[in-house]
């Protein structure tokens, strides 16, 4: 039994297949207009759903390298200004070796110390850099201005705050340091401990000039306070002048037999080695009557405070025996302080170098992921465009003979044969 199909259900089915066709390679012609294979989350809700993740991940990693490229603008400018004040380092330590030559006199001195004046002014603008935004490179978390000269070195007003950037997914890094552990954190003496003169023994006359010292031995070390006090008998018809030296704990109160147990009191001579407790030194010259020298545990001090030593020590008499034992003391004591915190800025700058260098490494692993990126996307995304263009073709042919079909379809009718 054959079904007979009225001329309505003819044309519709017919329009509705065009239209199916049209839809079909209008979606192929946008896929091939934007290079995406899924127009729309539903066309593979799997893979959309897997892009849009990878593209946020991309997002993030774009922002790190912004933030990279932030934090190496402001460690390049940290860098600059430690490189500035490294070489002040370098100056102030040519003119304390000069200050040292035997032929200055005190007018050369003061000459030296408006120089240092103006060193020390220059460190100042050094440690109150600005950083271009408002703030300040060394003040920590705050903005004020970092440093303020006194009377006996400076004042820092900054904290000791370091701001951080995220600089990778699990990595965040210092972007600055503070002025406090770059100009003040400095240790004095030798790091362990540091030797000293009591002022009143150029008003004897006395000429002893005590060296920084060394350690000898790390855990014999007691972190105590010593006096070395000398006694001086006078030279008589037939008998030299005899100086001799007591050693004495003043954090016990006790004193300090020598290594192995001398004499006591024991016999002085200059440049020979003192040692106890696993720490050595040298006194050189000619000690007076109740001079006495200092050993304390070393402390921390600020470079301005250095260099205005170095300038008050420049402006003392230095004429004399007694006058150059003076400048030869406050001169020892100053160049290893300095030396201490030019090795400390090195640190710094290291530290600084490492940052820079540890970013480049994440610039480089950024660029892959990025590559990584782009590779997953265009994997779940983009149409694969000779397989779009043959379909393309295929679709069109598919539209064409549809529509020729569907207009002779459509033109049969038995009228056509009515005469």
């Amino acid at each position: 039994m054959s079904m007979r199909i009225s001329s309505k259900t003819i044309y519709d089915n017919g329009v509705g297949q065009l239209g199916t066709l049209q839809t079909s390679l209008a979606k192929v012609q946008q896929q091939l207009a934007t290079g995406r294979r899924n127009l729309t989350p539903a066309d593979d809700p799997i893979a959309s759903a897997r892009a849009l993740e990878v593209t946020q991940s991309q997002s993030i990693n774009t922002q790190l390298a912004t933030n990279r490229q932030n934090a190496k603008s402001s460690l390049s400018q940290e860098e600059v200004a430690l490189a500035s004040a490294t070489q002040l380092f370098q100056d102030v330590k040519e003119l304390a070796v000069k200050a040292g030559n035997g032929s200055q006199t005190n007018k050369d001195r003061e000459s030296l110390a408006v120089e240092l004046e103006g060193r020390l002014n220059d460190l100042l603008g050094i440690a109150n850099t600005a950083d271009g935004s408002g703030g300040y490179i060394f003040s920590g978390f705050k903005d004020s201005i970092p440093f303020t000269l006194n009377a006996t070195g400076a004042i820092y007003q900054g904290d000791q705050g370091e701001r951080t950037l995220q600089v990778g997914s699990a990595r965040k890094i210092s972007i600055s340091d503070s002025g406090s552990s770059i100009f003040e954190n400095n240790v004095t003496g030798n790091g362990s401990f540091q030797t000293g003169v009591d002022p009143a023994n150029y008003d004897r006359g006395g000429t002893g000039v005590i060296s920084p010292g060394a350690v000898t031995d790390p855990n014999a070390l007691t972190g105590h306070q010593y006096a070395i006090n000398f006694t001086v008998v006078p030279a008589t018809p037939g008998i030299p002048k005899v100086t001799t030296y007591t050693v004495t704990d003043l954090t016990l109160n006790q004193p300090v037999p020598a290594n192995p147990v001398p004499p006591d009191p024991i016999p002085y001579t200059s440049g020979q080695s003192i040692a106890f407790d696993g720490l050595q030194f040298e006194i050189t010259g000619d000690p007076a009557e109740l001079d006495s020298f200092t050993v304390d545990p070393s402390d921390k001090k600020s470079v301005f405070e250095n260099v205005r030593d170095l300038i008050t020590a420049l402006r003392q008499n230095g004429e004399g025996a007694a006058g150059q034992a003076r400048l030869s003391n406050a001169l020892n004591q100053v160049n290893k302080n300095i030396d201490n915190a030019q090795d400390n800025l090195l640190s710094v700058r290291a530290s600084v170098g490492a940052r820079l260098k540890e970013m480049d490494y994440l610039d480089s692993s950024g660029e892959d992921l990025n590559i990584q990126y782009a590779s997953t996307l265009a994997d779940l995304q983009d149409v694969d465009t000779i397989q779009a263009i043959s379909l393309f073709t295929q679709q069109q042919i598919n539209l064409e003979a549809a529509q020729k079909s569907y207009k002779t379809l459509t033109g049969l009718s038995l009228f056509n044969y009515i005469t």
